[in-house]
């Protein structure tokens, strides 16, 4: 998972102010932390080791040193961008895909943002032209959230990383806590707290001193009429869903797939059986059948013959791991799937790494029978 914080004050930072901060981030990296400080800027990471496990540790530089970057996520396209650099001349000491970001942006300053593949945030700090870049993938997998306080800029990868600094105010913006009533959960841009704020999906900051510029560097494309029959429509869905899933299996620890028996986790393990090599795949249940769900996973699983693997928990233990659960938390979410979500990740980090999971299958292909009333909507 990784994660990130950082500021850019105009004089001294508060003392141990980087040390807090990554603090609070501890459990987004196990595999170690590295910082960086020069004047007012500070960079801190706490990794999670996926690729490159050796060799990956962050903030990581360009060949001079005059650009350097912390970073969260996966860049699918990392290996063609960094074969097309290494064309042109840059030297990679790593074999990461964080590295290729500081070697774009060198090459072509802020306009890179365009060509990444992937789901990441990061920021990165050019110390020639003192600029510092915080940027956001295209969808808003990976989160930002940046405020302002007396005399700098905070950034994290997550709420509570801002909120470690002694100059942030914790006061509630009663606009973003309305949304979440209304809404169930926070939306973008908005943050719980009145002075922080995230970063939308797409797009970038740019401090320079501490003026500060956001731009929008990537929107969705037009959507053009599929031009040919219903077969072939099929055919072209089945391979983006395939091509999608094999370039997020790429790793240098073990990885599987969160299996429910549901279609989006079904299509997901199809998709990863579909790429090669034995698939592992994890599910949970609940002694309560009225709640789970577990048989689906394991006739899927059998049907796709994979690894499976699958516990099942009591409501005690649904109730133990509920504060944990809800102290992880940055913002409240009036979703009750967080929680067989915690366990299950939980459980399959006793065997792998990364997992893959098949949230937002249902939103993206109308699954939901509540989608359908629209149907009936004149």
């Amino acid at each position: 998972m990784c994660g990130f914080v950082g500021y850019a004050f105009e004089g001294n930072p508060p003392g141990g102010l980087l040390e807090r901060m990554n603090a609070t981030i501890r459990h987004r990296g196990p595999d170690g932390e590295g910082f960086f400080r020069e004047g007012g800027i500070g960079l801190g990471h706490r990794r999670l080791a996926v690729i490159d496990v050796e060799g990956g540790r962050q903030p990581l530089y360009n060949e001079d040193e005059s650009v350097v970057v912390v970073y969260n996520g996966e860049i699918y396209n990392f290996q063609e961008l960094r074969g097309r650099l290494e064309d042109r001349g840059h030297r990679f000491a790593t074999n990461t895909d964080t590295e290729v970001l500081v070697h774009l942006y060198e090459e072509e300053g802020e306009s890179f943002l365009p060509r990444l593949n992937g789901i990441f945030a990061f920021a990165l700090y050019d110390r020639k032209r003192r600029l510092l870049m915080l940027a956001r993938d295209p969808v808003g997998v990976k989160p930002l959230y940046y405020g302002i306080v007396d005399g700098g800029v905070l950034f994290g990868s997550e709420l509570k990383a801002l909120a470690a600094c002694e100059r942030f105010s914790r006061k509630i913006d009663p606009e973003a806590l309305s949304a979440y009533l209304t809404l169930e959960y926070v939306p973008n841009p908005m943050s719980l707290y009145r002075d922080a704020r995230k970063l939308l999906p797409g797009h970038a900051l740019i401090l320079e001193g501490l003026r500060e510029r956001v731009f929008r560097y990537w929107d969705w494309p037009p959507i053009e009429p599929f031009a040919g029959d219903y077969d072939s429509a099929q055919e072209a869905l089945r391979d983006a869903v395939r091509t999608s899933v094999r370039e997020q299996m790429i790793s240098d620890v073990p990885l599987g797939v969160f299996l429910s028996g549901g279609v989006d986790s079904s299509v997901v393990a199809d998709s990863a059986v579909a790429a090669g090599g034995d698939v592992q795949t994890y599910s949970i249940g609940f002694e309560e059948p009225s709640f789970d769900e577990s048989g689906f996973a394991r006739r899927t699983a059998e049907h796709l013959e994979t690894v499976h693997g699958d516990r099942l928990f009591s409501e005690r233990e649904l109730l133990e791991g509920l504060p944990g659960i809800l102290a992880s938390m940055d913002e409240p979410l009036a979703d009750p799937s967080l929680l067989p979500s915690a366990l299950l990740s939980a459980f399959a980090r006793e065997s792998i790494t990364v997992a893959l999971g098949g949230d937002g299958g249902d939103e993206l292909f109308a699954g939901y029978p509540t989608y359908w009333v629209h149907r009936l909507h004149p």
